[in-house]
């Protein structure tokens, strides 16, 4: 309890603190986080009751906008930890695999969104591709990376009981990797609310990068600061459900083995 009555109190005094310098200053182009509260409540949580006051701005851009998120993130991550394991359990094919996986990944991905509008055209294929390619290197990269980090002696113990290879790679490979995954997990969960606002921002009427760039073109700043406010609240949130499901993933594991602690631990 006084860990978290600490955390939070820090964060209640710097909002106090914003609430005062924003009532100092006196500016349009920043508003008071009052101000940024009422009109997130008018935008999300003024509905009827029997939807538990969410209004239908939350439907139509807040629930797709997650949607597109985790699908894209899920897709990813079935992607990348699916290649890196196998990369990086053959040295040969990593070899070979190497130097394309450098180039892919130097490329921004905000760059291919004029590639991806002309092979998907606008809409929801177009904005995952966006996320998928920019959230799958961290992915892929730490999946090799705990791959390889298989010690000799599991290897030649699964040898010697001629464990099966499906078996091997479910029952070793995957938990001795798992460490280094989750820390890949976490990184790309960042990096596709990014991408997922980057990709509404170009040719769609719907998701939260939309609203906020219909916001900012209307000059309506406090709509403006309560979309980026939400972002940063599903990036907390999504982050505070993925670090509960690793703990207790890798609960087997001594403390020392697992992804190293943040500011969120």
């Amino acid at each position: 309890m006084t860990r978290f009555l600490q955390r939070w109190g820090v964060f209640a005094g710097l909002v106090v603190v914003w609430e005062l310098l924003t009532w100092l200053a006196d500016d349009t182009f920043f508003p008071r986080p009052t101000a940024i509260a009422e009109a997130a409540r008018a935008l999300w949580l003024s509905g009827p009751a029997d939807r538990l006051f969410l209004t239908d701005t939350v439907f139509e851009h807040v629930f797709p906008s997650v949607g597109r998120l985790l699908a894209g993130w899920g897709i990813a991550a079935l992607i990348g930890v699916s290649l890196g394991v196998a990369l990086g359990r053959s040295a040969t094919a990593m070899q070979f695999a190497g130097p394309l996986l450098t180039f892919l990944r130097s490329i921004p991905p905000p760059a291919l969104v004029p590639v991806f509008l002309l092979v998907f055209n606008i809409g929801t294929q177009m904005q995952l591709a966006t996320i998928v390619f920019g959230v799958l290197w961290p992915i892929l990269l730490n999946s090799v990376d705990g791959a390889r980090s298989v010690d000799a002696t599991k290897y030649e113990t699964s040898a010697v009981f001629r464990i099966p290879k499906p078996q091997w790679v479910l029952g070793v490979v995957l938990p001795a990797a798992a460490p280094k995954i989750f820390a890949g997990l976490r990184v790309s969960l960042s990096l596709s609310l990014v991408l997922m606002v980057v990709s509404e921002l170009v040719g769609t009427d719907n998701g939260i990068g939309s609203q906020l760039l219909v916001a900012q073109r209307e000059f309506d700043f406090p709509d403006m600061w309560a979309g980026i406010v939400l972002l940063g609240v599903l990036g907390y949130a999504l982050n505070t459900v993925l670090l509960a499901f690793e703990r207790r993933a890798l609960a087997w594991q001594p403390k020392q083995e697992r992804t190293p602690a943040t500011v969120e631990d």
